[in-house]
């Protein structure tokens, strides 16, 4: 047992990386709640939320094998501590690790809306879909107090603009009075990130994320809406969830997805060394072939920073992914509707003063 470990958290070390010549920094407890330890063991974490102030709320990105060239993240960090979670090195440009930190030390921005109304309304604003999750979740628990998420669809509702949501959380249902009303003007889509049925397994990956029914039973309601909905298998892990593969395709199909994709695991930077110890604390009986399989994807690599290959994947066992998925897909019938996003419903937004008149 590592000393780091901590009930209801993903991560089982929280070092600070040396990507940048820090200070590695051990557990010391000055982010430990204040509570006794329990039944022997460590103490929960607390969750901290730090404000912060961005100049700019949109991000952008020029990668090729990205289906988005913008994007929208109201938090830094992710309370559902995913193990796998591509986007913890992150928390590395903060001196914070991106291991427990990550998951218990995020940051909000309070003033996404209003950055995003100027920036929409700046002159020469080019109209792209904005995708939102695409770094951390937009619904992960403490947008239920914050609702940062929320004043940004508004904004985007109000002004016509197209969105694509991700998220691992059924809490999107909270936003569905929005995202219907977008979507009968064919400005929302939303994907429903469905990794394993198997709860065990899903509260070992995902401990703060809901359960894998929730997902789906959001993907239902979602779709009755008439919200165009997908699943995402992301990531599939070899050794571990992979097995269930054609089994969340039926799922996704009877849930009513009109899609579905999939993934195999990513594990940039300090991603991972904090699988591999995660893969010792809960599954030490198969670690060594998990990371072979991995590194059989990734061109003999942990990890495979390449584009094109970094999503889909190298050699025999990538292939076998892709035929097993894709004769799913077919038995089921997703990915035959395509639904395109408008752009040309754009409004920018309108100052005070002409509000008035």
């Amino acid at each position: 047992m590592r000393p780091d470990v901590r009930p209801g958290r993903g991560a089982p070390e929280n070092r600070t990386p040396t990507r940048f010549n820090l200070k590695v920094r051990e557990a010391d407890g000055d982010w430990l709640d204040a509570r006794e330890e329990q039944d022997g063991g460590a103490p929960p974490l607390r969750t901290s939320v730090t404000v912060e102030h961005p100049k700019t709320i949109i991000s952008r990105n020029q990668s090729p094998d990205v289906g988005f060239d913008r994007s929208i993240n109201p938090y830094r960090g992710c309370e559902h501590g995913c193990i796998y979670c591509f986007a913890r090195p992150t928390h590395a440009y903060h001196d914070l690790s991106p291991g427990l930190d990550f998951e218990s030390r995020l940051f909000a921005k309070p003033d996404a809306a209003k950055l995003l109304r100027a920036e929409l309304g700046r002159r020469g604003y080019q109209v792209r879909p904005i995708a939102m999750g695409t770094n951390t979740d937009p619904y992960q628990p403490i947008e239920a107090k914050w609702r940062i998420t929320r004043s940004i669809l508004e904004v985007l509702a109000e002004t016509r603009h197209p969105v694509t949501i991700t998220t691992k959380s059924d809490r999107v249902t909270r936003d569905i009075d929005i995202l219907a009303q977008m979507a009968a003007q064919g400005l929302a889509g939303v994907a429903l990130s469905v990794t394993s049925l198997t709860p065990a397994i899903s509260r070992t990956l995902e401990p703060r994320a809901p359960a894998p029914r929730k997902r789906l039973a959001a993907v239902r309601r979602l779709a009755d809406a008439g919200v165009p909905t997908y699943v995402s298998i992301a990531p599939v892990v070899p050794g571990i969830t992979d097995d269930e593969l054609e089994e969340i395709v039926a799922a996704a199909a009877d849930a009513g997805a009109i899609g579905v994709f999939f993934l195999p695991v990513r594990l940039p930077f300090e991603v991972a060394p904090l699988f591999r110890a995660w893969l010792d604390e809960h599954f030490p009986d198969r670690a060594g072939k998990v990371m072979h399989i991995i590194q059989s994807l990734r061109g003999g690599r942990d990890n495979d920073p390449d584009f094109f290959t970094r999503m889909r994947g190298k050699g025999p066992w990538a292939a076998l992914l892709r035929t097993r998925f894709e004769r799913a897909v077919k038995a089921h019938g997703l990915n035959i509707e395509k639904r395109p996003l408008r752009t040309d419903l754009f409004e920018p937004p309108q100052g005070d003063q002409l509000r008035l008149l």
